[in-house]
């Protein structure tokens, strides 16, 4: 899949997508224009490895090392505050798009004002597959220590994405999987720092077969590779800590 297919004003949704909204508020359109100032042809990288190693065996409530509450709720909220362990990653393939000379980059839509709850818990009854493309629009907090969005199954989590404003006075994106009561390698080394406090952003993270791809108001970047193969077990998304959520997309991307 091109870039260019997902972050293009033509591209079209092949339906089945989800919008999540407040109560009350219309369904939004499911064929996102995606703005411009995107590297025009990156290599998207594809092919689901042919033997994974399917995880199993896991205890229900694992120990999450590194501070983390010992028996997580996935299906019935996300602990407010836990203390994520933290640690480099590979810069991602795409440059990044040009940007005002002040900020993190260019500025993202404003999302409907609607207000979601946080701890926010979404369940994915498909899994995640080849180009499901997620969007999380809202604002940081102005006060803001850390956000998180995560990605798992009942047992694991697949895709820890943490953004951190002061870890011992640096700007961090910590990436990071907890699988069979284990975390993994951390991945933290990035170009940028696309998040303000006190300002809205938009995420939007698309499944490949081999990695997650983000981009952060209308820019790319960073890739995560999957660690968790069996993609259609990834059922739950969780979003919670220093936000306040406006807008919860799913849908299918051609």
């Amino acid at each position: 899949m091109q870039l260019s297919d997902a972050l293009d004003g033509d591209n079209q949704s092949s339906g089945g997508g989800v919008w999540t909204n407040a109560p009350g508020q219309p369904n939004q359109p499911n064929q996102p224009t995606w703005p411009g100032g995107q590297p025009t042809n990156p290599a998207w990288p594809g092919g689901q490895p042919t033997n994974p190693a399917w995880p199993g065996g896991q205890p229900t409530n694992p120990a999450w090392p590194g501070g983390q509450p010992t028996n997580p709720a996935w299906p019935g909220g996300q602990p407010t505050n836990p203390a994520w362990p933290g640690g480099p990653t590979q810069p991602g393939p795409w440059g990044p798009s040009p940007g005002p000379t002040s900020g993190p980059g260019p500025a993202p839509p404003v999302a409907p004002q609607q207000s979601l709850a946080v701890p926010y818990n979404q369940i994915l009854p498909q899994g995640v597959y080849d180009r499901l493309l997620i969007t999380i629009a809202g604002t940081i907090k102005p006060n803001a220590d850390k956000i998180t969005v995560d990605m798992g199954t009942d047992r694991d989590l697949a895709f820890h994405f943490n953004p951190r404003f002061n870890e011992g006075g640096n700007k961090v994106i910590v990436r990071n999987s907890c699988i069979s009561n284990r975390w993994g390698r951390e991945e933290r080394e990035l170009q940028k720092f696309p998040f303000v406090r006190g300002q809205n952003f938009e995420i939007k993270i698309l499944c490949t077969n081999t990695e997650f791809k983000v981009a952060v108001n209308n820019s790319h970047l960073l890739e995560f590779k999957h660690r968790l193969t069996n993609l259609r077990d990834i059922k739950r998304l969780n979003i919670y800590n220093d936000l306040t959520l406006s807008m919860v997309n799913m849908e299918t991307v051609q």
